[in-house]
């Protein structure tokens, strides 16, 4: 099996941290740069799909819908699924923008994987819901399109590779999100699984692990 992980083209949220405070994280649009960007990224993602359909994963907020029709691939798709189990981590309430600093600050001094946001997720919960989704993939792997199309958002794609890889917490945090309308890609060989490039990593993980 192979899994093509992309994440949204660019939205107003990634432009306009604001935004938060006057729509609900779910319905948060492209922007016409992002929308741009998608059609681009839709000749790559045939190239790499091929001449088999696959199965696409879709999570089911605005700019991730947005992304998968401006990708204009509905040609090479066996299946489209809304997955809500591959959704952005609930950041909970963030119509106060004063509250939304403080707890972007506290989340960054605890630790992105373990600190839970105020009627919100942390990215242990995320963690959670990735698991169960790539273990009923597994599960179907026999009847299923050998190729998958996951299209989600930044932490969410980290932690499926987290999950995969079995990385440590250390490595998780130490790395950065892929750019807007980037992917990576997972090749399944029945022994194991291969990561086409590494994700940027900001820091040196505390307990050295890496990618590898």
């Amino acid at each position: 099996m192979r899994i093509i992980l992309l994440r949204h083209a660019e939205s107003l949220g990634n432009v306009d941290e604001l935004a938060y405070t006057r729509i609900p994280d779910h319905a948060l649009p492209l922007t016409d740069a992002g929308r741009a960007q998608a059609v681009r990224t839709g000749a790559g993602i045939r190239d790499l799909i091929g001449d088999e359909p696959a199965a696409v994963y879709v999570s089911p907020y605005l700019r991730t819908t947005e992304t998968l029709r401006l990708l204009a691939i509905d040609d090479l798709c066996e299946r489209v699924v809304p997955e809500p189990r591959l959704r952005e981590q609930d950041w909970g309430n963030l119509q106060d923008p004063d509250d939304q600093e403080v707890q972007k600050q506290r989340r960054h001094e605890f630790g992105h994987f373990f600190y839970r946001l105020p009627f919100g997720e942390s990215g242990a919960d995320v963690d959670d819901r990735v698991a169960a989704f790539l273990s009923e993939l597994e599960a179907h792997a026999v009847s299923h399109p050998r190729t998958v199309l996951v299209i989600s958002h930044g932490l969410t794609i980290r932690l499926l590779c987290r999950r995969v890889f079995a990385w440590s917490v250390d490595l998780f945090e130490s790395l950065s999100n892929p750019d807007t309308c980037e992917f990576r890609t997972l090749t399944g060989d029945g022994d194991g699984w291969k990561l086409d490039r590494p994700f940027v990593q900001w820091r040196e993980s505390p307990d050295g692990s890496g990618q590898g």
